[in-house]
Formats: structure tokens, C-alpha cells, sequence
């Protein structure tokens, strides 16, 4: 497996099936295979998890015969519908979450589907997604069905709260919108702070604050890519909702998989999660690169 690859989570579920397709399109505008990958999870202590078979009852060599032919003929078809693009399939055994972590390491981006059957049930945020976007190896990429092709023509736009993850996932965010040349939103939002204790800022100096420190952090991603057209909003919002509608007319949303301030807790439960719930377009959560 190259370090190259863009690593697909593939069960022939609907939303895989879009996963695949958006994967296909990254690897058109990089030049990078594709790999799709279908983890298997065998018999456990509470018994059988796998794809269409009881608990408790050991699968047969035709169950597996039957993933495999799904994975060579989805790779196939890919192949054939996309012939400048190298794609590869495989059959993985384990825990999806573990198997799919282990392998991001060696990965360039994971994509993943919001929710699946079969060897991914239960995909939906709070599961395998949520898992592998706090521990993965390489940014990862959770598409939500229905939320593709009407963002198509968008902007990228990213959540910036100057954490290290957040700077992270503002440099993908940058080489996303280069590579699609599409403007670049940057989003950073503040919120007044609730202890009783602390006396309440003004707002239009903690904005202003808040604005000079991106605008630091901009510095050098501006200079790397001057061709990207750039828009900020700072915002006294809540952090969850303000990215949520600014991927409204996205084609991508980029969060950083924690953060803090104004994106504090981003990681399980919190911001990003949210984002992988009720994003209008696919959402990376960057924690390594």
C-alpha cells in the first residue's frame, strides 16, 4: 500500500458508494490511487458482527467468496468509469475502527462514508466515523449522503481557533481549495466567556483580537498560495452552528479533529461531530498529516 493512497472504507452501502465516487474525484484533481478497503469482522466474545449472518453462527467461505467479488467488481467499475485513475480493492479482517486507524497511517486521506451495513454498521457519527476521525494517521474524509453534489460549485471553508489541530487542518484547507481552485472561507468564532467570576469582554475588542491572531495565522498560508481567493469572518457565535451554515454552500468543510476556545472540545461529541451530522457537504477532520 503506497503512502500515496487515498483509502476508501467501502461495504457496498449507498453511502459508501458515494464516499467512493467523491474519492474518485479527489484522486482526479491529485493524481493519487485509490484504495478500497472492506474490513471484515469476524466472531468476537458477544458473537458474530459480520455482514448478514446471526450472532453466534461461524460464516462461511462463501460469505467472504461474496465480499470479495463486491470489492473486485466496485474496484472494476471504477477503474473502467475512471481509466487515468489506479484502482485497487481489499478484503481486511478486524475491528473496522482499529483495521481502518492502523491503516491510515499509511494512507494520504481517508474516506469514509456517514453511515453502512454489513461490516460497518452503525457508521453514523457516534460510531466508526467518529472513532477513526479521533484517531486516524492521516486527515479523514466523512461524506454524508445527499450532501455531494449540490456543493459541487461552493468554496472550501475551515474552522480556525489557533489551536494546533485547527493550523493543521487550516493548511489542508488551503491545499483543498488550490487544487479546486475555489475560494477559501475562514471561519472563527468567540464566544463570551460563562463564569459568573469573570468579567464580560467587549465584544468589538475581543472580535478585534481575535481577527489580528488569524490574520497571523494566515500570514504564511497566504504567501504559499496567492492564487487562493480569501474571505474571514470572525464571529460572537457558538462554534458548531456557524461552521454548519458555512458549509451550507461548501463543497467541503475542514475542521481540525479538537481544538480550543472558540472551537474548545472540538474532538467526540462536540464540533466536528456535530459537523459529520448536519454538514450540507463532506466534512475532513484533520489530526495528522
Amino acid at each position: 500500500m503506497s503512502s500515496d493512497e487515498i483509502l476508501v472504507g467501502y461495504d457496498g452501502s449507498p453511502d459508501a458508494a458515494t464516499a467512493l465516487r467523491w474519492a474518485l474525484d479527489e484522486a482526479g484533481r491529485s493524481a493519487r490511487p485509490v484504495r478500497l478497503a472492506y474490513v471484515f469482522e469476524w466472531l468476537t466474545v458477544a458473537g458474530w458482527i459480520g455482514p448478514g449472518v446471526a450472532p453466534g453462527v461461524w460464516p462461511d467461505e462463501t460469505a467472504r467468496r461474496q465480499v470479495e467479488e463486491l470489492v473486485a467488481k466496485a474496484a472494476g467499475d471504477a477503474a473502467a468509469t475512471h481509466p487515468d485513475i489506479t484502482v485497487h480493492g481489499e478484503v481486511l479482517d478486524g475491528p473496522p475502527a482499529l483495521v481502518l486507524e492502523e491503516r491510515s497511517a499509511r494512507a494520504a486521506l481517508l474516506v469514509l462514508g456517514s453511515r453502512g451495513h454489513g461490516g460497518f454498521a452503525g457508521l453514523l457519527a457516534g460510531s466508526t466515523a467518529v472513532a477513526v476521525s479521533a484517531h486516524a494517521h492521516c486527515p479523514v474524509v466523512v461524506v454524508r449522503g445527499g450532501a455531494v453534489e449540490g456543493g459541487r460549485a461552493g468554496h472550501v471553508a475551515v474552522g480556525v481557533d489557533g489551536s494546533e489541530y485547527s493550523l493543521k487542518a487550516l493548511g489542508f484547507a488551503f491545499e483543498q481549495a488550490a487544487f479546486r481552485k475555489v475560494p477559501l472561507h475562514v471561519v472563527r468564532a468567540w464566544q463570551p466567556p460563562n463564569a459568573p467570576w469573570q468579567p464580560e469582554p467587549d465584544p468589538k475588542v475581543a472580535l478585534a483580537a481575535e481577527g489580528a491572531e488569524l490574520d497571523e495565522s494566515l500570514e504564511r498560508w497566504r504567501t504559499d498560495f496567492p492564487d487562493v481567493e480569501l474571505t474571514v469572518e470572525v464571529a460572537v457565535a457558538a462554534p458548531a452552528p456557524l461552521l454548519v451554515d458555512a458549509s451550507r454552500n461548501a463543497q467541503l468543510v475542514v475542521v481540525g479533529s479538537r481544538g480550543h476556545g472558540g472551537l474548545k472540545g472540538m474532538l467526540l461529541g462536540s464540533v466536528s461531530q456535530q459537523l459529520i451530522q448536519h454538514a450540507h457537504c463532506p466534512v475532513a477532520v484533520v489530526r495528522e498529516r
